[in-house]
Protein backbone atom coordinates (compact mmCIF):
# COMPACT_ATOMS: atom_id res chain seq x y z
CA UNK A 1 0.00 0.00 0.00
CA UNK A 2 1.51 3.55 -0.98
CA UNK A 3 -0.03 6.92 -0.71
CA UNK A 4 -1.99 8.46 -3.25
CA UNK A 5 -0.20 11.30 -4.44
CA UNK A 6 -1.02 13.35 -7.34
CA UNK A 7 0.23 12.62 -10.65
CA UNK A 8 -1.47 11.42 -14.05
CA UNK A 9 -3.54 8.34 -13.60
CA UNK A 10 -5.08 8.22 -17.05
CA UNK A 11 -3.68 4.65 -18.19
CA UNK A 12 -3.58 3.09 -14.84
CA UNK A 13 -5.76 0.09 -15.15
CA UNK A 14 -8.36 -0.51 -12.24
CA UNK A 15 -8.28 -4.05 -13.08
CA UNK A 16 -6.27 -6.56 -14.84
CA UNK A 17 -5.57 -10.48 -15.50
CA UNK A 18 -2.69 -12.12 -14.13
CA UNK A 19 -1.67 -15.61 -13.97
CA UNK A 20 -2.15 -15.70 -9.92
CA UNK A 21 -5.93 -14.34 -10.49
CA UNK A 22 -7.75 -11.00 -10.87
CA UNK A 23 -6.18 -8.36 -9.85
CA UNK A 24 -8.12 -4.85 -9.29
CA UNK A 25 -7.20 -1.74 -7.90
CA UNK A 26 -9.12 -1.44 -3.85
CA UNK A 27 -11.01 1.92 -4.83
CA UNK A 28 -12.51 1.94 -1.43
CA UNK A 29 -9.01 3.15 -0.07
CA UNK A 30 -9.07 6.38 -1.99
CA UNK A 31 -7.77 8.93 -1.90
CA UNK A 32 -5.71 8.08 1.13
CA UNK A 33 -3.68 5.43 -0.26
CA UNK A 34 -3.81 3.01 -3.80
CA UNK A 35 -3.49 -0.39 -2.52
CA UNK A 36 -4.18 -3.81 -4.68
CA UNK A 37 -6.56 -6.60 -3.90
CA UNK A 38 -6.13 -9.99 -5.74
CA UNK A 39 -8.92 -11.92 -6.18
CA UNK A 40 -8.00 -15.83 -6.47
CA UNK A 41 -10.84 -17.45 -7.08
CA UNK A 42 -14.50 -16.08 -8.60
CA UNK A 43 -15.80 -16.21 -5.09
CA UNK A 44 -13.62 -13.41 -4.24
CA UNK A 45 -14.32 -12.12 -7.78
CA UNK A 46 -17.87 -11.67 -6.51
CA UNK A 47 -17.50 -10.47 -3.71
CA UNK A 48 -15.31 -7.68 -4.57
CA UNK A 49 -17.89 -6.85 -7.29
CA UNK A 50 -20.89 -7.13 -4.38
CA UNK A 51 -19.18 -5.04 -1.61
CA UNK A 52 -17.74 -2.45 -4.30
CA UNK A 53 -14.15 -2.90 -4.45
CA UNK A 54 -14.54 -2.23 -8.04
CA UNK A 55 -16.96 0.18 -9.62
CA UNK A 56 -18.39 1.33 -12.62
CA UNK A 57 -21.05 -0.62 -14.67
CA UNK A 58 -18.23 -0.92 -17.29
CA UNK A 59 -15.45 -2.12 -15.13
CA UNK A 60 -17.87 -4.61 -13.30
CA UNK A 61 -18.57 -5.93 -16.17
CA UNK A 62 -14.74 -6.70 -17.35
CA UNK A 63 -14.37 -7.66 -13.42
CA UNK A 64 -17.04 -10.22 -14.16
CA UNK A 65 -16.32 -11.67 -17.64
CA UNK A 66 -12.27 -12.71 -15.55
CA UNK A 67 -14.09 -13.90 -12.73
CA UNK A 68 -15.59 -16.32 -14.89
CA UNK A 69 -12.09 -17.44 -16.57
CA UNK A 70 -10.91 -18.04 -13.20
CA UNK A 71 -13.69 -20.32 -12.15
CA UNK A 72 -12.83 -22.00 -15.88
CA UNK A 73 -9.15 -22.05 -14.88
CA UNK A 74 -9.16 -24.04 -11.71
CA UNK A 75 -12.23 -25.67 -12.04
CA UNK A 76 -10.29 -30.03 -11.56
CA UNK A 77 -13.08 -31.11 -13.73
CA UNK A 78 -11.74 -33.03 -17.12
CA UNK A 79 -15.31 -33.39 -18.81
CA UNK A 80 -16.30 -30.64 -20.39
CA UNK A 81 -20.24 -31.34 -19.57
CA UNK A 82 -18.64 -31.17 -16.19
CA UNK A 83 -16.70 -28.38 -16.36
CA UNK A 84 -19.29 -26.22 -18.32
CA UNK A 85 -21.81 -27.22 -14.95
CA UNK A 86 -19.07 -25.24 -13.33
CA UNK A 87 -18.82 -22.51 -15.18
CA UNK A 88 -22.87 -21.99 -14.41
CA UNK A 89 -22.60 -21.89 -11.10
CA UNK A 90 -20.06 -19.18 -10.79
CA UNK A 91 -22.39 -17.22 -13.55
CA UNK A 92 -24.55 -17.63 -11.72
CA UNK A 93 -23.04 -16.40 -8.31
CA UNK A 94 -21.12 -13.41 -10.43
CA UNK A 95 -24.56 -12.22 -11.96
CA UNK A 96 -26.43 -11.84 -9.05
CA UNK A 97 -24.13 -9.53 -7.16
CA UNK A 98 -25.02 -6.28 -8.74
CA UNK A 99 -28.49 -7.23 -10.68
CA UNK A 100 -29.35 -3.29 -11.84
CA UNK A 101 -25.99 -3.45 -13.98
CA UNK A 102 -26.37 -4.30 -17.70
CA UNK A 103 -22.87 -4.22 -18.11
CA UNK A 104 -22.32 -6.90 -15.53
CA UNK A 105 -25.05 -9.57 -17.19
CA UNK A 106 -24.17 -8.67 -20.50
CA UNK A 107 -20.50 -9.68 -20.11
CA UNK A 108 -21.90 -12.92 -18.05
CA UNK A 109 -23.92 -14.27 -20.73
CA UNK A 110 -21.37 -13.54 -23.47
CA UNK A 111 -18.29 -15.33 -21.41
CA UNK A 112 -21.43 -18.04 -21.68
CA UNK A 113 -21.83 -18.53 -25.13
CA UNK A 114 -18.40 -18.26 -25.88
CA UNK A 115 -17.84 -21.10 -23.31
CA UNK A 116 -20.28 -23.50 -24.48
CA UNK A 117 -19.14 -22.22 -28.74
CA UNK A 118 -15.78 -23.66 -27.47
CA UNK A 119 -17.13 -26.73 -25.97
CA UNK A 120 -19.27 -27.29 -29.31
CA UNK A 121 -16.23 -26.86 -31.73
CA UNK A 122 -13.83 -29.39 -29.93
CA UNK A 123 -11.77 -25.78 -28.68
CA UNK A 124 -10.69 -25.81 -24.83
CA UNK A 125 -12.59 -23.95 -22.83
CA UNK A 126 -10.19 -22.55 -20.45
CA UNK A 127 -8.32 -20.72 -22.72
CA UNK A 128 -11.03 -19.94 -25.05
CA UNK A 129 -12.74 -18.22 -21.78
CA UNK A 130 -9.12 -16.21 -20.96
CA UNK A 131 -8.81 -15.25 -24.41
CA UNK A 132 -12.15 -13.68 -24.16
CA UNK A 133 -12.16 -11.76 -20.88
CA UNK A 134 -8.89 -10.06 -22.01
CA UNK A 135 -11.10 -9.66 -25.70
CA UNK A 136 -13.77 -7.48 -23.10
CA UNK A 137 -10.94 -5.46 -21.02
CA UNK A 138 -9.63 -4.41 -24.72
CA UNK A 139 -13.24 -3.40 -26.28
CA UNK A 140 -14.19 -1.65 -23.51
CA UNK A 141 -11.17 0.59 -23.60
CA UNK A 142 -11.41 1.22 -27.37
CA UNK A 143 -15.38 1.90 -26.75
CA UNK A 144 -14.38 4.04 -23.81
CA UNK A 145 -12.21 6.38 -26.44
CA UNK A 146 -14.56 6.40 -28.74
CA UNK A 147 -17.44 7.82 -26.38
CA UNK A 148 -14.94 10.54 -25.22
CA UNK A 149 -14.36 11.87 -28.80
CA UNK A 150 -18.18 12.04 -29.63
CA UNK A 151 -18.77 13.40 -25.68
CA UNK A 152 -15.54 16.04 -26.58
CA UNK A 153 -17.75 17.15 -29.89
CA UNK A 154 -20.38 18.41 -26.89
CA UNK A 155 -17.73 20.50 -25.26
CA UNK A 156 -16.97 23.98 -25.21
CA UNK A 157 -14.42 26.25 -24.19
CA UNK A 158 -14.81 27.43 -21.00
CA UNK A 159 -18.09 24.88 -19.95
CA UNK A 160 -18.21 23.90 -16.50
CA UNK A 161 -19.96 20.04 -16.41
CA UNK A 162 -21.95 19.26 -13.08
CA UNK A 163 -21.24 15.04 -12.77
CA UNK A 164 -22.43 13.07 -10.09
CA UNK A 165 -21.01 9.75 -9.11
CA UNK A 166 -18.67 8.19 -11.05
CA UNK A 167 -17.73 5.71 -13.80
CA UNK A 168 -14.80 3.90 -15.47
CA UNK A 169 -13.78 1.51 -17.30
CA UNK A 170 -10.73 -0.85 -16.83
CA UNK A 171 -8.56 2.48 -17.15
CA UNK A 172 -9.10 4.88 -14.53
CA UNK A 173 -10.93 7.64 -16.28
CA UNK A 174 -14.19 6.47 -18.10
CA UNK A 175 -17.99 7.74 -18.93
CA UNK A 176 -18.07 11.36 -18.08
CA UNK A 177 -14.44 12.11 -17.11
CA UNK A 178 -13.42 10.56 -20.51
CA UNK A 179 -15.35 13.06 -22.11
CA UNK A 180 -14.05 15.75 -20.00
CA UNK A 181 -10.00 14.51 -20.27
CA UNK A 182 -10.41 14.22 -24.14
CA UNK A 183 -12.15 17.87 -24.63
CA UNK A 184 -9.06 19.18 -22.60
CA UNK A 185 -6.64 17.11 -24.76
CA UNK A 186 -8.24 19.12 -27.13
CA UNK A 187 -7.26 22.58 -25.73
CA UNK A 188 -10.74 23.33 -24.68
CA UNK A 189 -11.10 24.75 -20.55
CA UNK A 190 -13.24 23.01 -18.50
CA UNK A 191 -14.42 22.73 -14.94
CA UNK A 192 -16.22 20.42 -13.01
CA UNK A 193 -18.67 20.23 -10.03
CA UNK A 194 -19.04 17.39 -8.63
CA UNK A 195 -21.56 16.09 -5.86
CA UNK A 196 -20.31 13.69 -3.16
CA UNK A 197 -22.51 11.12 -4.03
CA UNK A 198 -23.92 9.80 -0.78
CA UNK A 199 -24.13 7.44 0.92
CA UNK A 200 -20.60 5.69 -0.82
CA UNK A 201 -19.31 9.28 -1.93
CA UNK A 202 -17.73 7.88 -4.85
CA UNK A 203 -18.03 11.52 -6.07
CA UNK A 204 -15.65 12.91 -2.98
CA UNK A 205 -13.47 10.12 -2.89
CA UNK A 206 -12.91 8.95 -6.42
CA UNK A 207 -14.38 11.76 -8.60
CA UNK A 208 -12.56 14.59 -6.70
CA UNK A 209 -9.38 12.81 -6.51
CA UNK A 210 -9.30 11.64 -10.19
CA UNK A 211 -9.89 14.98 -11.30
CA UNK A 212 -7.36 16.65 -9.47
CA UNK A 213 -4.53 14.10 -10.21
CA UNK A 214 -5.42 15.39 -13.99
CA UNK A 215 -4.98 18.77 -12.88
CA UNK A 216 -8.73 19.81 -14.08
CA UNK A 217 -10.53 22.34 -11.81
CA UNK A 218 -12.85 21.23 -9.63
CA UNK A 219 -15.56 22.07 -6.64
CA UNK A 220 -17.16 19.68 -4.69
CA UNK A 221 -20.82 20.09 -3.32
CA UNK A 222 -23.55 18.36 -1.41
CA UNK A 223 -25.44 16.42 -3.26
CA UNK A 224 -28.63 18.64 -2.01
CA UNK A 225 -26.98 21.98 -3.33
CA UNK A 226 -27.34 20.85 -6.63
CA UNK A 227 -30.69 22.60 -7.70
CA UNK A 228 -28.69 26.11 -6.19
CA UNK A 229 -25.73 25.77 -8.42
CA UNK A 230 -27.75 25.37 -11.16
CA UNK A 231 -29.41 28.46 -10.08
CA UNK A 232 -26.57 30.84 -9.91
CA UNK A 233 -25.56 29.88 -13.00
CA UNK A 234 -22.10 27.63 -11.55
CA UNK A 235 -22.63 24.92 -14.29
CA UNK A 236 -23.99 24.83 -17.98
CA UNK A 237 -24.00 21.26 -18.99
CA UNK A 238 -24.70 17.70 -16.85
CA UNK A 239 -22.97 14.54 -17.75
CA UNK A 240 -23.24 11.40 -15.78
CA UNK A 241 -22.69 8.09 -16.36
CA UNK A 242 -25.20 5.02 -16.42
CA UNK A 243 -26.02 1.32 -15.31
CA UNK A 244 -28.58 0.54 -18.03
CA UNK A 245 -30.42 2.20 -20.28
CA UNK A 246 -33.79 0.80 -21.93
CA UNK A 247 -35.87 2.37 -24.87
CA UNK A 248 -37.58 4.61 -22.19
CA UNK A 249 -35.37 5.04 -18.91
CA UNK A 250 -32.24 5.70 -17.81
CA UNK A 251 -31.22 3.97 -14.81
CA UNK A 252 -28.46 5.27 -12.97
CA UNK A 253 -27.03 6.07 -9.51
CA UNK A 254 -29.10 7.42 -6.83
CA UNK A 255 -29.98 10.90 -7.26
CA UNK A 256 -30.07 11.23 -11.03
CA UNK A 257 -33.47 11.62 -11.09
CA UNK A 258 -33.57 14.67 -9.26
CA UNK A 259 -30.89 16.08 -10.78
CA UNK A 260 -32.47 15.85 -14.92
CA UNK A 261 -35.56 17.29 -13.16
CA UNK A 262 -33.55 20.60 -11.78
CA UNK A 263 -31.68 20.39 -15.01
CA UNK A 264 -34.72 20.27 -17.17
CA UNK A 265 -36.10 23.43 -15.22
CA UNK A 266 -33.07 25.29 -15.38
CA UNK A 267 -32.79 24.71 -18.84
CA UNK A 268 -29.82 23.02 -18.77
CA UNK A 269 -28.22 20.19 -21.47
CA UNK A 270 -28.43 16.50 -19.25
CA UNK A 271 -26.21 13.84 -21.03
CA UNK A 272 -25.56 10.19 -19.44
CA UNK A 273 -21.59 8.55 -21.22
CA UNK A 274 -22.27 5.02 -21.29
CA UNK A 275 -21.27 2.19 -23.76
CA UNK A 276 -23.54 0.16 -26.20
CA UNK A 277 -22.82 -2.99 -23.70
CA UNK A 278 -25.57 -0.51 -21.01
CA UNK A 279 -28.08 -0.62 -23.18
CA UNK A 280 -31.17 -3.32 -23.13
CA UNK A 281 -33.68 -3.43 -25.68
CA UNK A 282 -35.96 -5.94 -24.22
CA UNK A 283 -39.58 -5.44 -23.55
CA UNK A 284 -38.89 -6.47 -20.13
CA UNK A 285 -36.49 -3.98 -19.62
CA UNK A 286 -38.44 -1.12 -17.49
CA UNK A 287 -38.85 -4.31 -14.92
CA UNK A 288 -35.22 -4.15 -13.96
CA UNK A 289 -34.33 -5.21 -10.39
CA UNK A 290 -33.15 -1.89 -8.14
CA UNK A 291 -30.62 -3.12 -6.26
CA UNK A 292 -31.38 -2.38 -2.63
CA UNK A 293 -28.07 -1.86 -0.27
CA UNK A 294 -27.08 -2.44 3.40
CA UNK A 295 -29.30 0.63 6.07
CA UNK A 296 -25.45 0.45 7.59
CA UNK A 297 -24.07 2.65 4.67
CA UNK A 298 -26.79 5.56 5.88
CA UNK A 299 -26.89 5.04 9.35
CA UNK A 300 -22.72 5.21 9.73
CA UNK A 301 -20.10 7.60 8.23
CA UNK A 302 -16.48 6.30 8.21
CA UNK A 303 -18.01 3.14 10.73
CA UNK A 304 -19.42 5.71 13.16
CA UNK A 305 -23.49 5.71 13.37
CA UNK A 306 -25.05 9.15 12.50
CA UNK A 307 -28.79 7.35 12.79
CA UNK A 308 -30.38 6.59 16.37
CA UNK A 309 -30.63 3.15 16.46
CA UNK A 310 -33.80 1.47 15.05
CA UNK A 311 -34.47 3.80 12.33
CA UNK A 312 -35.93 2.49 9.57
CA UNK A 313 -33.85 2.39 6.00
CA UNK A 314 -34.70 2.75 2.25
CA UNK A 315 -31.40 2.49 0.53
CA UNK A 316 -32.13 2.01 -3.39
CA UNK A 317 -28.26 2.12 -5.26
CA UNK A 318 -30.12 3.79 -8.24
CA UNK A 319 -32.30 6.25 -10.00
CA UNK A 320 -34.55 4.97 -13.09
CA UNK A 321 -34.68 8.55 -15.05
CA UNK A 322 -37.32 9.17 -17.90
CA UNK A 323 -35.22 9.22 -21.28
CA UNK A 324 -37.30 12.83 -22.06
CA UNK A 325 -35.34 14.30 -19.26
CA UNK A 326 -32.05 13.10 -21.28
CA UNK A 327 -30.70 15.69 -23.94
CA UNK A 328 -28.62 12.61 -25.10
CA UNK A 329 -26.85 9.52 -24.61
CA UNK A 330 -22.74 9.53 -25.37
CA UNK A 331 -21.54 6.14 -26.37
CA UNK A 332 -18.72 4.56 -28.40
CA UNK A 333 -21.45 4.78 -31.45
CA UNK A 334 -22.11 8.58 -31.49
CA UNK A 335 -24.64 10.71 -29.43
CA UNK A 336 -27.75 9.37 -29.35
CA UNK A 337 -31.75 11.24 -28.92
CA UNK A 338 -34.27 9.15 -27.06
CA UNK A 339 -35.89 8.84 -30.21
CA UNK A 340 -33.12 7.32 -31.98
CA UNK A 341 -32.79 4.53 -28.57
CA UNK A 342 -36.71 4.34 -28.75
CA UNK A 343 -36.57 3.17 -32.52
CA UNK A 344 -32.79 0.78 -31.73
CA UNK A 345 -32.92 -2.79 -32.80
CA UNK A 346 -32.19 -5.37 -30.63
CA UNK A 347 -28.34 -6.26 -31.00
Amino acid sequence: MRPCGLGKLATLRTLEWTRNGVRLINQDEYPHHLSYTLCRNYRQVARAIREMTVRGASAIGVTAAMGIALAAKQSKRTQNKLLMRDIEVAAEEIRATRPTARSLSWAVDRMLKQANEAADNGHDIRTSLVTEALRIADEGIDANRRLGRFGAELIEDGDTILTHCNSKTTVVFGGALEVVTTAISQGKKVKLVATETRPRLQGAKITAYEALSEGIPLTLIVDSAVGIVMSKGMVNKVIVGADRITRRVLINKIGTLTIAIAAKHHGIPFYSAAPITAFDLSEEADNVPIEERDPREVTTIAGRRVAAKGTIVFNPAFDITPLELVTGVITDRGVLSADQIREMKRS
